[in-house]
C-alpha cells in the first residue's frame, strides 16, 4: 500500500509542477496581448510567490489538522481552477486575482509531500518525487510552445487545465489510501512526537537560517531561469518566440533529468556531494552564457542549469530531518519552504525592474549574484553541522 501512495505523491508531485513554468514561457506573447511592459510580469510573480508564503509558514499546522492527503487534494483543486482562470483572463488584473489560489495551492502541497517523503521514504524517493516535479515543468512549456506556434497562449493554458484536473481528481480518488498507509504507520510509531516551531522559534536557529540563504539562492536562479529566461533568449539572442519556449522546455528537462540521476547516484554518494557536483554544473553553466551568441550555446547552458541545480532543492530537503530531527521536521520543512519562495518572489521580480530599466542582457550577472547567494548559505550550513557535530562527540 505505500508503494500506491508513493506512485500517487509522484504523480500530484507532477502536477505542483505544471503551473510553475507555465507563465514565464507564456509572458513574451501575454504582455504585447495586453500592452503592458515586460517588468509586470513581476505582479504576477510576486503575487504566487506570497500566497505559497504564506501557506508554507501554516502548513504545519494545517497538516496536523487536516492530514497530508486532504491538503494535497485541496491544494491541486486550488491549481486547476486557477489554471484555468489564467485561460479566460482577459486583462492583468485577472491573472492577479487568479494568482491568490495557485500560489496558496502550492505551497501547502509542496510544503506537505516533501515533509512526508523525507520522513517515510528513502533519499533516492526524493529525488524522483522531485523529478516527477521536473516532468510537470518540462510538460507545461512544451505545451504552451505547441500552443504559441499554432494558435494562442490562452489554448496552452486551457489545455495545461485539463492535465491538472485529472491529477486533482485522481488525489481526492486517493484519499482512502492515505488513512490506509497513515493507520499502519501510526501503529508501528505510536511514540513518535511531532513538535510543532512557531516563526520567532525557527529564526533563533543558525543552522536553519543558513539553509534558507541555499534555499534562496537555488531557487532564485532556477525561477529566474523559468521566468525569464524565455524573454531573455526573445530580446538579447534574437530567437522566436516559440523557439525560446522550446530551449525553456529543455531546461526543465534538465531539472527532471538531474533529479532522476540524483535518485540513482543517491545509492552511492551522499546528499551533500550530489548537491556539491550539481553546484559546479550550474557554475559551468552560467558562465557559458559569457561565450559569444549562440542558439545551440543559450539552450545548452539553460539545460545544464537545470540538471546541476535541479538535484539541489531535494537533496537539501532529505537532509532537514537528519540535521534537525524527526520531531522539528515538518516546521523546518515550512518555514525554508517558505524562504524558498522569498527568492523564488524576489529574484524574478527584481530581474524584472533591470530587464525594464535596462535590458534583459543583464541575465547571466543576475544568475552569478544569485548562485553566489546559494554557495554562501551552503558553506555556512555546512559549518555549523560539523560544530553540531564536534560539540556532540560525533566528528564525521
Amino acid at each position: 500500500m505505500s508503494t500506491l501512495l508513493l506512485i500517487i505523491i509522484y504523480i500530484a508531485f507532477i502536477g505542483l509542477g505544471i503551473p510553475d513554468s507555465l507563465f514565464g514561457t507564456a509572458w513574451p506573447a501575454i504582455y504585447p496581448e495586453f500592452g503592458l511592459p515586460v517588468s509586470f510580469a513581476t505582479l504576477v510573480t510576486v503575487i504566487i510567490s506570497c500566497g505559497t508564503i504564506i501557506s508554507s509558514l501554516f502548513a504545519a499546522r494545517l497538516i496536523n489538522r487536516f492530514g497530508t492527503g486532504i491538503i494535497t487534494a485541496l491544494s491541486t483543486v486550488f491549481t486547476a481552477l486557477a489554471l484555468f482562470g489564467f485561460s479566460i483572463s482577459g486583462n492583468l488584473l485577472h491573472m492577479c486575482l487568479f494568482a491568490v489560489p495557485l500560489g496558496l495551492g502550492a505551497g501547502a502541497i509542496d510544503t506537505a509531500l516533501n515533509n512526508y517523503v523525507a520522513l517515510h521514504y528513502k533519499a533516492s524517493h526524493m529525488s524522483f518525487l522531485h523529478c516527477f516535479y521536473g516532468i510537470g515543468v518540462s510538460l507545461s512549456p512544451f505545451l504552451m510552445s505547441l500552443a504559441l506556434a499554432g494558435s494562442s497562449w490562452r489554448n496552452g493554458y486551457r489545455t495545461v487545465f485539463w492535465f491538472q484536473l485529472s491529477i486533482s481528481v485522481l488525489t481526492i480518488i486517493a484519499l482512502p489510501v492515505w488513512k490506509k498507509v497513515n493507520h499502519s504507520a501510526a501503529a508501528e510509531k505510536k511514540d513518535e512526537k511531532v513538535i510543532t516551531l512557531g516563526f520567532f522559534d525557527m529564526i533563533k536557529m543558525p543552522k536553519a537560517i543558513f539553509g534558507c540563504l541555499t534555499f534562496i539562492g537555488s531557487c532564485a536562479v532556477e525561477y529566474t531561469c523559468g521566468v525569464w529566461g524565455s524573454t531573455f533568449l526573445v530580446n538579447s539572442r534574437e530567437l522566436p518566440v516559440e523557439t525560446a519556449a522550446r530551449c525553456v522546455t529543455f531546461y526543465y528537462a534538465g531539472i527532471a533529468l538531474g533529479r532522476f540521476l540524483s535518485g540513482i547516484l543517491s545509492h552511492l554518494l551522499s546528499p551533500g556531494k550530489i548537491i556539491k557536483i550539481g553546484q559546479v554544473i550550474t557554475f559551468i553553466a552560467i558562465i557559458s552564457f559569457f561565450l559569444p551568441d549562440n542558439t545551440f550555446i543559450s539552450g545548452g547552458a539553460l539545460f545544464l542549469i537545470g540538471l546541476g541545480n535541479g538535484p539541489v532543492f531535494p537533496n537539501l530537503i532529505h537532509m532537514i530531518p537528519i540535521n534537525f530531527g524527526r520531531e522539528i521536521s515538518q516546521s523546518v520543512i515550512g518555514f525554508q519552504m517558505a524562504a524558498s519562495y522569498i527568492g523564488i518572489m524576489l529574484a524574478p521580480a527584481l530581474f524584472g525592474i533591470i530587464a525594464q530599466k535596462s535590458s534583459t542582457a543583464f541575465f547571466p550577472i543576475f544568475l552569478i549574484i544569485m548562485y553566489s547567494i546559494m554557495i554562501t548559505g551552503s558553506f555556512l550550513l555546512n559549518r555549523q553541522n560539523k560544530k553540531t557535530a564536534i560539540t556532540a562527540g560525533k566528528v564525521q
